[in-house]
């Protein structure tokens, strides 16, 4: 049998078994039902969490937990809590405690969490590997993947990149993405800034700068090159604007014109000038049939 082909009967039989009624671990909610495998998430009443009597972690910084509140409160909960279920509508918290903590104080009533039951491991690992390997996922999405296999599968770097088939560095540029801001990680998952503009912005360890950084890279449309530069720039002392022409900043007709582009076309486009007032526009796509959709929609 070749190689290919062992992944095709390995797929078939991990897909078939994930969807069998007897072997699904996750779990239902009052009215909810989840028709998914591991990977899903579910959003429950918070006041049926409980937490982790063995959570070896009891002191948390008053101040760390006070903005993880507050970003809560603005941008929700990036990265899903995760419990297992104890009894009828009750839940046990695995991982997530600062989470937990901080969407108490926000005053959240639901939260949003993996459910695992006690004895899914072997299950819960290739499931999270399975999901993590679709493809359209945003970078984001991979780093909670990856950091759900490290926390919950016990996994270390080393490991994890042999389950994944990635070194250990492109693991952990992945699971660096979960130290920002959370309104960078919404940029990341919205697509308004790559994978390329995270890592290049990654060494930037105050998160004031990092934010005001990230906010010139959306409004000027710059490129990871130009990026790059500007994280230089900061690192110095320089100012977080990017010191480019006048002439090749967007003015509001064009920024209004580039997002009546990403609107038409459902993608990604990238509008710049040069000093002489020319310059390019580029549509992003994600693979061949989104290529094949935005071509139909240049053809009309």
């Amino acid at each position: 049998m070749t190689k290919d082909k062992k992944k095709a009967v390995l797929g078939r039989g991990l897909s078939a078994l994930l969807q069998s009624s007897e072997t699904d671990i996750t779990s239902k909610y009052e009215e909810h039902k989840f028709s998914e495998a591991v990977g899903s998430v579910a959003n429950i009443d918070i006041t049926k969490i409980e937490a982790n009597p063995f959570q070896p972690r009891t002191n948390f910084d008053e101040t760390a937990l006070k903005e993880l509140t507050e970003s809560i409160i603005e941008h929700g909960i990036i990265q899903p809590l995760t419990v297992r279920k104890i009894g009828n509508n009750k839940f046990q918290l695995i991982s997530g405690e600062r989470r937990f903590r901080a969407s108490q104080i926000a005053g959240l009533k639901e939260v949003p969490v993996y459910i695992r039951i006690a004895n899914d491991q072997g299950m819960l690992e290739m499931a999270i590997i399975e999901n993590i390997q679709r493809e359209n996922l945003d970078a984001i999405e991979v780093a909670i993947g990856y950091k759900r296999l490290i926390d919950e599968c016990n996994l270390t770097q080393e490991a994890l990149g042999e389950r994944v088939g990635k070194d250990r560095s492109t693991v952990t540029n992945y699971l660096r993405l979960l130290k920002l801001p959370a309104e960078v990680q919404l940029g990341i998952r919205e697509k308004k800034i790559s994978m390329g503009h995270a890592r290049a912005i990654l060494p930037i360890t105050d998160d004031r700068k990092l934010i005001q950084v990230y906010k010139s890279i959306v409004d000027g449309d710059l490129s990871v090159r130009a990026t790059e530069t500007l994280v230089k720039q900061v690192l110095a002392g320089g100012s977080t604007k990017p010191a480019i022409p006048a002439k090749s900043i967007l003015t509001t007709d064009e920024q209004r014109f580039r997002s009546d582009l990403e609107i038409k076309f459902r993608t990604k486009v990238a509008m710049s000038k040069d000093e002489n007032g020319g310059g390019k526009i580029v549509i992003n796509f994600k693979n061949e049939d989104d290529l094949d959709r935005i071509v139909k929609i240049l053809s009309v």
